[in-house]
């Protein structure tokens, strides 16, 4: 509460202060994806985030109010970012075949920050489907189950449109799409930036991948 001496705060300081707190959680979720991504879900203890970022377990619970909550936000920011490329390579090319090489070859276009994100998504995709009784845990997993779901259903449409196209073999579009994207979920289990094998040379797999869609499953 304010001091008499201080009055309201002006809009400014809250939009500064708005702004300052969006800022710490985004350096939080930055430093536990980097963790987890590293070390794994079950090694990390929130502490060891609160101290990297240079803020108390107290703080931090201010913003995700357990590890799961927290886990679950990056699994969805992942699934959020993975989308709108998703949309953005598909819209940028008329051609069909355009747009799927686009699409494959951009998945790998990836920061550290984003590898590590997928690392954490990957490893970690089993806990979406049990159901939390804290809200805020429920809410970020309902949210993150949404967008796999949402994802599968995107590039099944997208695949039906090359199948009608004659493009694609005729095939279960879940199937297919569930192959593709199995293929691409299992480089992050072991990718690891700056490791023996370039994303140079990871990308390469979307040529393989381009190969499975022209055949039937």
């Amino acid at each position: 509460m304010p001091s008499p001496a201080s009055g309201p705060r002006s809009r400014r300081n809250s939009d500064v202060a708005g702004a300052s707190s969006r800022s710490k959680r985004d350096e939080i979720l930055r430093t536990a994806t980097a963790y987890f991504g590293e070390y794994g879900y079950e090694a990390t203890k929130l502490a060891d985030v609160a101290a990297a970022v240079g803020i108390g377990s107290t703080a931090l619970y201010h913003y995700f109010e357990s590890k799961l909550h927290c886990v679950y936000v990056i699994m969805a920011d992942a699934l959020g970012f993975f989308r709108t490329e998703f949309d953005r390579h598909t819209s940028e090319h008329e051609d069909y075949i355009d747009a799927l090489l686009a699409v494959l070859r951009g998945a790998y276009d990836l920061s550290e920050q984003d590898v590590m994100r997928n690392r954490v998504l990957v490893a970690e995709q089993g806990l979406v489907g049990v159901r939390r009784t804290s809200p805020r845990e429920e809410e970020a997993r309902t949210l993150a189950r949404g967008r796999i779901r949402d994802i599968e259903f995107a590039w099944a449409t997208f695949l039906v449109r090359g199948m009608e196209q004659g493009i694609i073999p005729e095939a279960d579009p879940r199937l297919l799409t569930r192959a593709l994207l199995g293929l691409y979920n299992s480089i992050w289990h072991w990718y690891r930036p700056n490791g023996a094998i370039s994303m140079e040379e990871v990308t390469e797999r979307a040529d393989e991948e381009a190969v499975v869609v022209g055949r039937t499953l």
